[in-house]
């Protein structure tokens, strides 16, 4: 014996396709170059804790000389600046009491005064420490692509404490969320010059790259992005203390604040926009904010040591498993209205999770793959399943529309089960049939025959739909019905009997029709009806359904509407339906006999009609 096949399970299929789909375009996001919307969303996403979390007061230790817009109107220089000037600022940093600075200008380039280069590179030597800015980068030439390195004149390298580069790096969105770690040039590593800044301020050792591809600094390992730091911002362009290099210049800066340097980082660098050394950040994205001020949060990050740390990719994907297992959970819910609170409660609960670990322990989960999942695995099973329950209600709607009315059917679509309807059950049957039909086929052409029965067919089953009952199935003349399914009626068998009584008030109907017409009409009915359980179900093929009762009880009903003609009465009933109609109906017990597949008398009962109707109303034998 062959095992029957499981159906297959849509719903998990689809959310099974969905989780894969989403840990595919997860892995995908870890190659270099490519780009997926999650990661957009995740930019967005963190922009807005970002924001959530706040501005962050900079402990007071790093501070930027700009060269401003101000700068540029009060000396009336055109860029580049004479170096001169600059050494003049860092004079007056290092009367202040500067103690690291760093000078965010390329000087591979000479000056025009040879004198200019040597003055500031020995006022960046009297300073305890100083900084500059090498240029790594990659160049086409006739030989192929090439590299090129651009480091500060002799005079400057000789000055200056370290050199470091200065990338920072612009995500798919532009927005500037990570600096440049370190880069290469002849397989020798040169850092980001915020970890030179950092490392002389602390008086540490350089970092360093471990055997693992790990930067170790400051006792701790650095967590990277290929060769990104992401940038702890402590807020919007202005956050950190900045004076106007021309201020610096002129004194006025130590005459209004003697302390403004004093132990402190500098910073010098460009702010003015117009030359395009601003960007804009996870504080302001519509305001930039100048290169020189990003390094200002990048050194500011190392020398705090609150780095944020991004989820290994493992753990990326094992959540997002979790969201497809919680998915499943809350979509296995029937109830619409508790699973899209549930939904909406665990979605939410995990934004607040990744929000509290973004901003507290500067962890960073995943939020836009996670919470796709939790979306789309309910949704989509969801919709699956409510369209499903639609075609399951149209088929059910299609297959019973032939049988009961469309309101019942509608009222069996709400109330009714449609997976439980094949039981056994208590119900009431009728056969009918045309007296003398076959011999008057006989005489009648197929179109005649056709125009006759059909009307009759159609009459006689709006009288049925009327009551509440279900047409079984048309046999020729005949039509087989039954009551109290696929919708239960406690009165399903006084419900026969009222269809009975109509049925014949719309045979006469018919005839009175027909006879106007000169058509046939010299017909009779007869009508069997017997109550009893009987199997009531969905029976046939793939190909072909039919919803019919199987039974003892439905072969008496058959037997009974053969008696009608030897007792030439239109209607009779068995004794289980004579004890549930007899105080709405007038009754006359014909006899008890032995019917085929009956060992065992049964009464039979001829219907008069209802309980005191008067005698034109009641029911007369055929025979004249």
């Amino acid at each position: 014996m062959e095992k029957a096949k499981k159906p297959f399970n849509l719903s998990l299929f689809l959310l099974l396709a969905t989780a894969a789909i989403l840990l595919l375009v997860q892995i995908a996001a870890l190659f270099p170059g490519v780009t997926t919307p999650f990661e957009r969303i995740e930019y967005s996403s963190r922009d807005l804790m970002t924001k959530m979390r706040g501005v962050q007061k900079p402990p007071g230790d790093i501070v930027i000389v700009a060269i401003d817009d101000f700068s540029f109107s009060w000396t009336g220089y055109q860029w580049p600046w004479p170096r001169s000037y600059y050494a003049e600022v860092v004079d007056q940093i290092n009367q202040g009491g500067g103690k690291v600075v760093g000078v965010d200008i390329y000087l591979s380039e000479p000056d025009k005064d040879p004198a200019n280069d040597q003055a500031f590179a020995d006022a960046l030597a009297r300073v305890p420490s100083s900084v500059g800015v090498v240029q790594i980068y990659a160049n086409s030439t006739q030989e192929g692509v090439g590299t090129t390195f651009l480091q500060p004149l002799s005079p400057y390298r000789t000055a200056m404490d370290a050199l470091g580069v200065t990338g920072v790096k612009q995500d798919e969105d532009a927005i500037v969320r990570s600096v440049q770690a370190y880069d290469l040039y002849n397989n020798t590593p040169y850092y980001h010059w915020a970890f030179d800044i950092a490392a002389l301020y602390l008086g540490v050792d350089s970092p360093l790259i471990d055997p693992s591809g790990s930067i170790l600094f400051n006792g701790r390992t650095v967590p990277t992005n290929g060769r990104d730091i992401l940038v702890n911002f402590s807020g919007p362009a202005g956050t950190y203390p900045t004076y106007s290099i021309a201020n610096v210049h002129d004194g006025v800066t130590l005459e209004q604040s003697p302390d403004a340097f004093r132990g402190k980082i500098v910073l010098i660098g460009v702010t003015t926009v117009a030359l395009h050394d601003v960007y804009p950040t996870p504080f302001s994205a519509k305001v930039s904010t100048p290169g020189v001020e990003i390094v200002a949060n990048a050194v500011d990050t190392l020398i705090s040591g609150n780095y944020f740390t991004e989820a290994k990719p493992w753990m990326a994907l094992s959540i997002t498993i979790i969201a497809a297992l919680a998915a499943f959970l809350i979509s296995r819910s029937r109830r619409p209205s508790v699973t899209v609170i549930l939904l909406g409660v665990v979605m939410l609960a995990y934004a607040i999770t990744v929000a509290v670990f973004f901003i507290r322990e500067r962890y960073i989960l995943p939020l836009a793959a996670p919470q796709a999942m939790l979306f789309l695995g309910v949704v989509l099973p969801t919709l699956e399943h409510a369209v499903s329950q639609e075609m399951e209600k149209r088929r059910v709607r299609n297959l019973f529309g032939r049988f009961i009315s469309p309101e019942m059917v509608d009222q069996l679509i709400d109330t009714q089960d449609i997976n439980s309807l094949n039981k056994r059950s208590d119900v009431t049957i009728i056969f009918s049939d045309i007296r003398g039909f076959t011999t008057l086929s006989e005489k009648l052409a197929p179109e005649d025959v056709v125009a006759l029965l059909n009307p009759y067919l159609e009459a006689m089953s709006k009288v049925i739909y009327k009551h509440g009952g279900t047409v079984d199935k048309y046999e020729g003349d005949a039509i087989i019905a039954f009551f109290g399914e696929p919708v239960p009626y406690k009165d399903h068998a006084a419900r026969a009997l009222r269809a009975s009584m109509d049925m014949r008030k719309a045979l006469k109907e018919l005839i009175a029709k027909w006879e106007k017409e000169g058509r046939p009409n010299q017909i009779e009915m007869g009508i069997g009806i017997n109550s009893g359980e009987v199997f009531v179900g969905l029976l046939g093929s793939a190909e072909r359904i039919n919803y019919t009762i199987i039974g003892d009880n439905a072969n008496l009903a058959s037997r009974l509407q053969d008696l009608t003609k030897t007792y030439a009465w239109p209607i009779l009933i068995s004794e289980s339906t004579y004890q549930q109609v007899k105080d709405e109906f007038d009754t006359e017990l014909a006899d008890a006999v032995i019917v085929k597949g009956k060992t065992k008398p049964v009464n039979v009962y001829k219907v008069i009609g209802f309980k005191g109707a008067p005698q034109s109303e009641q029911l007369q034998s055929w025979q004249k």
